[in-house]
């Protein structure tokens, strides 16, 4: 039994090897791409004396937005501008509009994920703001989060007072026993 699963392994790692060998082959024997046509036109050159950075590897790389940089949704640039401009302080440091994207961006996820679980239970496929009310306020967190929080056509919270339920029709309990012997 034993023997047959190492066959079966050392069968499977060969034919692995044997489908990736073409592959990294394939990576490796192929020309160099030609140079782009623009770049031509526009004398423009990879590297070299004729002008741009040295290398010419910076020439072609994009500039990344710092919410790019940082992996976010959220506007780090504006949320800066927006720091900067409330005078929360004198001064904002680099660190702190990324500290407060991904903040905002995690509540936001949050709250969308409990509202998309509340529409999916409604069988709707449209989150609307009873959604988003029903899933804060069964959030213990985000319901101490947002607690004076009103939210416009958001409804209550279904609930009834148990004295206001009909009796349950079950078996009637048995009257205790008189203590008489």
């Amino acid at each position: 039994m034993v023997a047959t699963r190492q066959l079966d392994v050392n069968q499977s790692l060969s034919s692995i090897k044997s489908f990736l060998i073409p592959i990294t082959h394939n990576l490796y024997s192929q020309p160099p791409p030609k140079p782009n046509l623009i770049t031509i036109m526009s004398g423009k050159s990879a590297g070299g004396k004729s002008g741009g950075k040295a290398g010419g590897v910076d020439a072609d790389k994009k500039t990344l937005s710092r919410s790019a940089k940082a992996g976010l949704q959220f506007p780090v640039g504006r949320i800066h501008r927006h720091l900067k401009k409330g005078n929360y302080a004198q001064r904002v440091g680099a660190g702190a509009p990324v500290y407060l994207a991904a903040v905002l961006e995690y509540l936001s996820a949050e709250i969308l994920e409990l509202a998309g679980n509340a529409a999916r239970d409604n069988k709707k496929s449209r989150i609307i703001p009873r959604h988003l009310q029903l899933a804060i306020r069964n959030d213990e967190e985000l319901n101490k989060l947002l607690g004076h929080v009103t939210i416009s056509q958001g409804g209550v919270l279904p609930s009834i007072q148990p004295e206001l339920l009909p009796a349950k029709s079950g078996k009637p309990k048995k009257a205790a026993a008189s203590q008489e012997v």
